[in-house]
């Protein structure tokens, strides 16, 4: 497909979207940082049960595990293969991403934490383009195809989930007006 018809059907699906006014973006975004959480407190539990071997941390993780995936659910819809574990994922990393990059930002290395900030929203983006179906997982392992295929010179190489997460922010934003 060229990309001239690809940014049409980008387009259809923008309108589209806004059209069916599907989400409040605003409240599903609280959401997403809420699970966020939910999955850091499920680490910290699983590490402090290692830790201590007490078994009220297992029981407590068990609670918190049921109400991340409740809230996941609100988000991820009619997931299929494993888009519901990689959104997962996509929140995870994203988190953890953020946490490092505050604490370089914290240590004045500025350009690392600017790095870190950066691939975190990228992979946020990608979450979002993936679970409101703007992008499809199958063009995002098409481009990662493609992308191995033609190698560019470094400092030409834009990598799928920077170029993704570009389009779904203008989406988002646009969405939000």
């Amino acid at each position: 497909m060229n990309q001239e018809k690809e940014a049409e059907n980008l387009m259809d699906k923008i309108k589209n979207f806004k059209e069916a006014d599907k989400v409040d973006l605003s409240s599903k975004e609280d959401l997403a940082i809420a699970v966020m959480n939910l999955i850091s407190i499920e680490e910290h539990l699983f590490y402090t049960y290692s830790k201590t071997n007490k078994d009220s941390y297992l029981d407590m993780l068990n609670e918190v595990r049921e109400i991340r995936k409740k809230y996941l659910a609100q988000i991820v819809k009619d997931p299929e293969g494993e888009i519901w574990c990689i959104s997962k994922h996509f929140l995870a990393a994203s988190m953890r991403l953020m946490e490092v990059g505050t604490k370089k930002l914290n240590e004045n290395k500025k350009e690392e934490a600017k790095d870190l900030f950066d691939n975190a929203y990228q992979l946020w983006n990608v979450f979002w383009g993936i679970n409101l179906k703007l992008i499809a997982y199958e063009d995002v392992k098409a481009d990662l195809k493609k992308e191995e295929e033609i190698p560019l010179p470094k400092k030409e190489k834009v990598s799928v989930f920077a170029s993704l997460g570009k389009v779904v922010q203008k989406v988002l934003d646009c969405c939000r007006e």
